[in-house]
């Protein structure tokens, strides 16, 4: 007789059925797991990317493939980018680091960088955790090339893989972002350093947990390091970036998923998010499970373009932004807002509504004063 599953066994066996017999696992990274943290009131994508479904290829097959995404020449040259700054044992990474980071410390000439091989994720981190450790009671420079690091979220371990981790002579930890877009004139681009700060805050998140097993506790620097080239050059140059407010509001997001085996309990038996299946029963299975869609997610998720038109189609505001949605309260399709308008519903004592009725109201003014119709009580020129 085989030995009774535990929780953790029947919730990785429960996702792997949701994701599709004999389909691999999607890894979680910390670029995903910001933009869910973003987002957490999003059901569909928590349990989608819990259970490693590929969403590019689950949008595909819905009919709505997705441009998110970097393209393969930004990942190539990213990636040739990221081997010359970690040339030489990471000499020039140290280098900056010293620089931006640490100045008032002993100039890093020679640093160890640990072999963090081992077999499997669990493996790989369980290897990075004790080379932290060690490199901790060395007290010397230290160099983690791609460690391996594990977070919980929503009740199912995210392995995630940061860029480099660099351990100070006082023992401190940074985190290090390596980035191929330009640093012009030792700025970059505002939209795209914020990302990289939230990506970073991930990665702090779950070394802050590593930290926390030591005797004493480690202290991980709540400076990140973005590298990035400089001007146009393929030459590196760096900032340092506070990421103490990104970082409490990824763990406060966090906090508010709700988790996995909650989400799973609440969907049909047998429903699969398999790509290879027909398009009618998979998109009956993405529906079952419930959205939050805001244009923000155009910018974050693979399914956006799905779940617009179907944001759409159901008149739903939230498609309009968060903004808009905030405002008008319990009114949450395009046909209440303009029956809230046209006085032919909602609670005239709700603040939504009254403004709702003022703000027609001014417009009916405001356009029979300068000969125009009016719209009717289908307010259709309202749309």
């Amino acid at each position: 007789m085989p030995p009774p599953r535990t929780r953790g066994t029947a919730l990785r066996h429960r996702l792997a059925e949701l994701r599709g017999p004999e389909i691999p696992a999607k890894a979680l990274d910390a670029r995903a797991l910001a933009a869910l943290a973003a987002n957490p009131g999003c059901e569909r994508r928590a349990i989608l990317d819990g259970a490693g479904v590929n969403k590019t290829a689950l949008a595909s097959a819905l009919g709505a493939p997705s441009a998110f995404g970097q393209s393969q020449f930004a990942l190539t040259r990213g990636n040739a980018f990221e081997a010359r700054v970690k040339s030489d044992g990471g000499a020039e990474l140290l280098r900056l680091v010293h620089e931006k980071l640490d100045r008032g410390a002993e100039p890093p000439s020679a640093a160890e960088v640990p072999d963090l091989t081992a077999i499997g994720p669990e493996g790989r981190t369980a290897r990075t955790a004790l080379a932290l450790r060690e490199a901790t009671a060395a007290g010397a420079w230290t160099l983690l090339d791609h460690p391996m690091l594990a977070l919980d979220v929503a009740g199912s371990p995210a392995f995630l893989e940061p860029d480099a981790v660099v351990v100070h002579p006082d023992g401190g930890w940074t985190v290090v972002e390596i980035k191929s877009f330009p640093m012009l004139d030792g700025s970059a681009d505002p939209a795209k350093v914020g990302a990289a700060a939230r990506q970073a805050a991930v990665y702090v998140l779950a070394l802050e947990e590593v930290a926390a097993r030591l005797d004493p506790p480690a202290r991980v620097r709540h400076h990140v390091l973005l590298v990035c080239p400089k001007d146009f050059s393929n030459l590196a140059t760096a900032s340092a970036v506070d990421i103490r407010k990104q970082r409490a509001v990824t763990a406060r997001q966090l906090t508010r998923l709700t988790r996995l085996k909650d989400i799973a309990d609440t969907l049909p038996e047998g429903i699969c998010f398999s790509p290879e299946l027909p398009a009618e029963e998979l998109t009956a299975a993405v529906e079952a499970v419930p959205a939050t869609y805001a244009p923000e997610c155009l910018s974050a998720c693979e399914l956006a373009f799905h779940c617009r038109g179907r944001s759409r189609t159901a008149g739903a505001v939230t498609y309009l932004g968060r903004s808009v949605r905030a405002e008008l309260g319990g009114l949450t399709t395009v046909d209440d807002v303009l029956a809230a308008a046209h006085g032919q519903a909602g609670d005239p004592d709700d603040p939504a509504v009254a403004a709702l009725r003022r703000a027609a109201e001014l417009r009916a003014e405001a356009l029979s004063s300068a000969g125009a119709p009016a719209s009717g009580p289908e307010g259709a020129q309202c749309r």
